[in-house]
């Protein structure tokens, strides 16, 4: 960062946006590790947004974005430049089609869809972060994704806000166009749903809130599944031969499966535990550090390749990590 007093001048005067110094960003993360970010901004409209950004970029220092936390692993030394975040959060609905801003909680999103009888992302309760986040990452749970209700995505190319189809977002599994290009921020998503009863609607996400809440208790500090689960489809001819039909689900084989062949279950390094009951949660116990995180993620894979040939990819996203 430049000096203190020529960065704080600089962001001084930024209307619509709240800025931290010294951000402790593993306040940030639901893993709870990682140190300061030199700066934080919390912009609260496109406006402001894309001013915060500009005045960023002006002081030639660098910046990521991040939205609710879940998926990120912060570095111990925290982030050396700015941290940015698009906060507004509301949400709308006009008949079918529901309009929700990045910054809005993805639960509250479900819930306002349920409350006004629409069906289509009733599955997704209990899954922490905001609505920006969940289309970078196509979030998606017990069958449904969340891009097979999306009609279309306003986001800030770093010049310009544009506006994309479901077509042009590039979604697959887990993935978006959002996400190749890291510099193209989500503003806000359209849904069109389906017409449900709302009582029905409750009732099936209560029960897949009382799953989720046994598997990653909401205290827990996790980001959830570590790494994706696998297309069967893509597997080498090797690998498939192994997996057992059971273990086989709607096309996918999950990867707790090939972790826990490699005794991942019960492993730990400080802190970081994964957890006794399923081989793709990793949880900080108390006070683990992102380094120890790391370590065990980069044991899994190592003993998944070993094992299997097979190199795993995280979910999550890594925040102050140098390259490699």
């Amino acid at each position: 960062m430049p000096s203190s007093a020529e960065a704080r001048e600089c962001l001084a005067h930024l209307d619509g946006v709240r800025v931290e110094y010294d951000a402790p960003l593993n306040r940030y993360a639901r893993f709870g590790v990682g140190g300061p970010a030199d700066v934080l901004l919390d912009a609260a409209s496109e406006e402001a947004f894309a001013r915060a950004l500009e005045a960023v970029r002006g002081l030639g220092v660098p910046w990521t974005v991040i939205g609710g936390g879940t998926n990120l692993i912060v570095a111990d030394e925290g982030y050396r430049g700015a941290v940015l975040r698009y906060t507004a959060d509301s949400i709308i609905a006009e008949a079918t089609r529901v309009r929700a801003e990045a910054g809005a909680i993805l639960q509250d999103l479900v819930d306002f869809t349920i409350e006004h009888g629409l069906a289509g992302i009733q599955t997704m309760t209990g899954i922490p972060g905001w609505v920006g986040g969940a289309v970078y990452g196509n979030a998606g749970a017990y069958g449904r994704s969340i891009n097979q209700s999306i009609a279309a995505v306003r986001f800030f190319d770093g010049q310009r806000v544009r506006s994309f189809t479901n077509q042009e977002c590039g979604f697959s599994y887990r993935e978006s166009a959002f996400k190749a290009r890291k510099d193209w921020i989500v503003f806000s998503a359209d849904l069109t749903l389906a017409r449900g009863e709302a009582a029905e609607l409750r009732a099936k996400a209560n029960d897949i809130l009382d799953i989720r809440n046994a598997k990653y208790p909401p205290t827990m500090k996790c980001a959830g599944s570590i790494f994706k689960n696998l297309i069967l489809a893509e597997l080498e001819p090797h690998v498939r031969e192994v997996v057992p039909e059971r273990a086989i689900i709607e096309g996918k084989v999950p990867s707790a499966w090939f972790l826990e062949q490699v005794e991942a279950k019960g492993m730990r390094r400080g802190d970081i535990h994964v957890a006794g009951y399923h081989a793709n949660l990793i949880y900080n116990g108390g006070e683990g550090t992102s380094r120890q995180v790391r370590e065990i993620i980069d044991e899994l894979k190592a003993r998944v390749i070993e094992r299997f040939g097979l190199e795993l990819e995280e979910e999550v996203q890594y925040v102050g990590f140098a390259a490699r």
